[in-house]
């Protein structure tokens, strides 16, 4: 089973050269550690940089350079900053081509809740309607269960939806599942994790095909 890292390290395969990939809060944060040397992506938070790089190491954290989450993070050679105004401009005109969001809950048609559970107190929705609602291919990197053991992978939100059908593929500490018509495919599991136990851990319909390969780290 893998752990945040884990996770963050898998998804970073699904970057491609001259990709331009927004990095929502949470584990997503973790993916700028794990891009591979030879090739060239830029990332964007919607704070307003371009150009992240990974996390600083201790003792080298600037406190006025940060992500949409406050963490503090380094910039690349070329990196830019600017308002929001501009950085939603690049996020609702579609010039993102990979958005990695966190999430609470997963819906087999793809619906996305991840910003609000009811009761609590949250300070806005911040960027993530906008990212769903433009973004043509989101990833989301979650755990597959919550706290209490109960799925996170359902068969309808039950959290307030944040976005209707725009999940294309899922990573979690579990497996790498895809969202279909049909609904969840089972596309990896994570070492250790059998077809079983990613079968009891999902709610919503989970469809697998022939024998299902170990992820490659």
């Amino acid at each position: 089973m893998l752990d945040k890292n884990g996770i963050a390290k898998r998804i970073a395969k699904e970057v491609k050269d001259g990709y331009y990939v927004n990095l929502g809060i949470g584990i997503p944060t973790l993916v700028a550690n794990f891009v591979r040397d030879d090739i060239e992506v830029e990332f964007q938070s919607e704070n307003g940089v371009l150009g992240m790089g990974p996390f600083p190491y201790e003792g080298e954290e600037d406190p006025d350079i940060i992500n949409a989450g406050k963490q503090t993070i380094t910039t690349l050679p070329g990196a830019s900053f600017f308002d929001s105004a501009m950085s939603f401009s690049m996020i609702r005109g579609q010039h993102v081509d990979l958005t990695i969001l966190g999430a609470m809950e997963v819906a087999e048609n793809g619906d996305i809740a991840n910003w609000k559970i009811p009761g609590k107190m949250v300070k806005g929705m911040g960027g993530a309607m906008d990212l769903v609602a433009s973004a043509e291919n989101i990833i989301v990197a979650m755990m597959h269960t919550n706290r209490a053991g109960a799925s996170k992978l359902l068969k309808r939100c039950t959290l307030p939806l944040t976005g209707v059908g725009c999940v294309k593929k899922i990573v979690t500490n579990m497996a790498v599942i895809e969202v279909t018509e049909g609904g969840f495919e089972l596309l990896e599991r994570a070492p250790g994790v059998s077809v079983e136990a990613i079968k009891e851990a999902t709610e919503g319909h989970l469809m697998v095909r022939g024998e299902i390969p170990e992820m490659k780290l």
